[in-house]
C-alpha cells in the first residue's frame, strides 16, 4: 500500500442548495465520502443498520444500529462497520450538516434560537445519544428526509431541540483533545488507520511509519499530534473494541477473540480489556445481553435481528 495525496480529499466540502439552511443526504457504505474526514459544519448522523467502530476525534467506541451522534466543526471522524468481500450497506447513512453562523444570524431576528447556542458548544467534543432520544432523534431525522421547505425546517428545530435538552448523551474526545486540520496529515491518518484495521493481528509502526514516508520516532510524534493518542495505545483501543465486536456477536471462544485481535496471550489481552472496558471479556459477553450503548439498541445478540432504522421508523410513521 501507499500514499497518494490525490486519492482521499479528506477535507469535506459541504455544497447545500442555496434555498435551504442546512444539507440533508444518505450514502452507501463503502463510498468515497467514507472515510477520516472533517468539515467546518456541523454533523448529525444516523447509522440505520450494520455495526462497528466509531472513530471521533481522539475516541474509539462501537456503534449499532439506530447509533445517532453529532460531531462538531473540524472533528475528523469516521463509522466503519465490519465488512465480508464485497458487502455494500445500502444508503446505510443518514447525515445532516448545518453552519453554526446560518443559525447565530437567525437569533439576531428570532433570539429564542439563541437557546441552542450552549448545546452547538458541547458539540465540539462530539456527542453520541441513547435511549429515547437516540430512537426519537433517528425519527425526526429520517422525517427530515421525506419533506421540503417550511416544514422541513420545523422538523430541523425540533431534532436541535430534542438533542440540546437531552440528559441521554455523553461527550466522545478527551476534554483536552486539539484536532489538527491540516488536509494532508488527515490523509496520512486515513492511511495508517485503513492499515490497522486491515491488519490487527500483526500490525507494526515500523510498517505504518512507512507507509507515512516517515522515520519510527518522527512518525511516533506525528500520529500523537494528529490524533491525541501514541501509535501503541491507538491499536490497543481499536484491538479491544473489535474484541467486544467479536464476544457480542459471535460464539468464538475467549481465546480465539484474543488471538483473532492480535495479541499473543490471554493474560495480556485481559489486562488490555479490563483497562479499556473496566471488565474482564467473560464479563462483559455475560452482560451483553443487556443494552448496548445504553440503549441505543436492546442488545448486543441481537443487533444483526433488528430491523434497520428505515424499518422500525416506517411502523411508528
Amino acid at each position: 500500500m501507499s500514499i497518494r495525496p490525490k486519492a482521499i480529499a479528506d477535507l469535506e466540502w459541504i455544497q447545500k442548495d442555496n434555498s435551504e439552511s442546512f444539507r440533508w443526504l444518505t450514502h452507501d457504505f463503502p463510498c468515497a465520502i467514507s472515510r477520516w474526514n472533517y468539515h467546518p459544519e456541523h454533523e448529525i448522523h444516523l447509522i440505520r443498520e450494520s455495526h462497528g467502530r466509531t472513530f471521533v476525534g481522539d475516541y474509539i467506541g462501537e456503534f449499532g444500529p439506530g447509533y445517532l451522534t453529532i460531531v462538531g466543526p473540524n472533528i475528523p471522524h469516521n463509522w466503519v462497520p465490519t465488512l465480508r468481500p464485497g458487502q455494500v450497506y445500502r444508503d446505510r447513512d443518514v447525515v445532516l450538516q448545518f453552519n453554526q453562523d446560518t443559525l447565530h444570524g437567525a437569533s439576531a431576528f428570532l433570539p429564542e434560537i439563541s437557546e441552542l447556542e450552549p448545546f452547538l458548544e458541547t458539540t465540539r467534543r462530539g456527542l453520541e445519544f441513547y435511549g429515547e432520544t437516540a430512537f426519537r432523534g433517528a425519527f425526526l431525522m429520517e422525517e427530515i428526509g421525506k419533506t421540503r421547505g417550511y416544514r422541513r425546517l420545523l422538523i430541523f428545530l425540533d431534532l436541535l431541540k430534542l438533542l440540546a435538552f437531552s440528559h441521554e448523551a455523553r461527550s466522545l474526545t478527551s476534554v483536552d483533545y486539539a484536532p489538527n486540520v491540516d488536509q494532508d496529515s488527515a490523509h496520512i491518518v486515513h492511511t495508517v488507520m485503513d492499515y490497522i484495521l486491515s491488519n490487527l493481528s500483526k500490525v507494526r509502526m515500523s510498517e505504518a511509519a512507512k507507509l507515512a514516508f516517515m522515520s519510527s520516532s518522527t512518525f511516533s510524534r506525528f500520529f500523537l499530534k494528529n490524533t491525541g493518542q501514541n501509535f501503541v495505545s491507538f491499536v490497543h483501543k481499536v484491538r479491544i473494541s473489535h474484541a467486544c465486536q467479536l464476544l457480542a456477536n459471535s460464539t468464538d471462544s475467549i481465546t480465539d477473540v484474543c488471538f483473532a485481535c492480535g495479541y499473543s496471550n490471554i493474560s495480556n489481552f485481559n489486562r488490555h480489556f479490563l483497562q479499556e472496558k473496566h471488565m474482564i471479556p467473560s464479563v462483559y459477553r455475560r452482560i451483553s445481553d443487556g443494552k448496548f450503548v445504553e440503549g441505543v439498541a436492546r442488545s448486543l445478540d441481537e443487533i444483526s435481528e433488528i430491523p434497520s432504522s428505515r424499518e422500525r421508523y416506517k411502523r411508528t410513521s
